[in-house]
């Protein structure tokens, strides 16, 4: 029975389904072939249909089953009718057998705030770099990201050079007993799960960054901190789980442009096993529903050696970047 459960495991399980069904959607668009692609603010600010679906499917399915909360979504799209095939309200019952850790069995619908974005790492799904791409769902308790949920539709996709999408056929190609997507979520004081932890090479300074965001605030925090490798690549979930994975050791934005939901559901994933995510300053990120959603100080994270990177951030730096 629900009753018997709190309201973030319930939360939690709910929005395991919900993204799993997003990545489904995403998964969809790309086969259908039309993105429906709008430029919003400029040429890499882009929104799909895919972006417009799931978030669709994302707030209507949380908000029937968890009308008290409050949701805040990247994509400002009008009210209307929600197709009831983009409903989801299903629950993944395994993480309604764990236990909630007791700092937060207490709380109410209503002291919570939902953080979304539909499709973290849109540029890079209109060029077919679909290994970039994540749905995110972040969970926030007086201010303090506590539960997230990230969905990577194309876990498994095989994507470089020779086998990006084709200009017409559109269909992923994956190896032949490879599943495609995978759901990885995380409550702090319970853990994260759907991966495996592992560590960046130790004395290796790999840095993982914006690819189409640079600008010289960026590449002169990234110089300072002397970097082995520097890896340029899409969506602020995919970097966290580069650090979750080993492949990188730190993920360095020395810039505005991030924004809450792009933090939101990473953040819970690193700091659940003991990584850190700050701003450029060392200050922690706030998400509480009337914060501003601009990450204006930049972002800070690793999964080890956090305070190294800390203290090479340059001062020029720091002082061109008010939070």
């Amino acid at each position: 029975m629900a009753s018997s459960h709190t309201v973030l495991m319930r939360l939690v399980a709910s929005a395991y389904s919900i993204a799993q069904k997003a990545g489904t959607i995403v998964r969809c668009v790309i086969a259908e072939g039309d993105l429906g692609i709008v430029q919003k603010t400029s040429a890499t600010d882009l929104q799909t249909k895919a972006d417009r679906l799931v978030q669709m499917s994302i707030c209507s399915s949380l908000a029937r089953k968890f009308p008290k909360l409050t949701i805040i979504g990247e994509e400002d799209l009008p009210p209307g009718e929600v197709d009831q095939e983009l409903i989801e309200d299903g629950q993944w019952e395994e993480i309604l057998k764990q236990p909630c850790p007791s700092q937060y069995s207490a709380i109410k619908e209503e002291d919570l705030v939902v953080w979304v974005d539909p499709l973290d790492g849109t540029k890079e799904y209109t060029e077919g770099l679909l290994d970039n791409v994540t749905v995110l769902i972040g969970i926030a308790y007086e201010g303090k990201a506590i539960a997230g949920i990230i969905n990577q539709p194309y876990y498994n996709y095989q994507n470089n050079e020779k086998e990006k999408l084709r200009e017409h056929g559109n269909e992923a190609q994956a190896g032949p007993d490879a599943v495609l997507g995978r759901t990885i979520w995380g409550v702090l004081g319970l853990g994260a799960f759907g991966f495996q932890l592992k560590e960046a090479p130790a004395g290796k300074h790999i840095i993982t960054t914006t690819r189409s965001h640079s600008n010289k605030l960026v590449t002169d925090c990234i110089s300072a901190m002397n970097p082995d490798t520097v890896l340029r690549v899409g969506g602020a979930g995919n970097k966290i789980i580069q650090l979750i994975e080993g492949k990188a050791s730190a993920y360095v934005f020395a810039s505005p442009g991030c924004k809450k939901w792009d933090t939101c559901a990473p953040e819970v994933i690193l700091h659940a096993v003991g990584g850190k995510l700050t701003d450029i300053h060392g200050n922690a990120l706030q998400y509480n529903k009337e914060v501003k959603h601009m990450n204006s100080a930049g972002v800070l994270a690793a999964l080890r050696n956090y305070e190294y990177y800390a203290s090479h951030v340059p001062e020029s730096v720091k002082s061109a970047l008010i939070p």
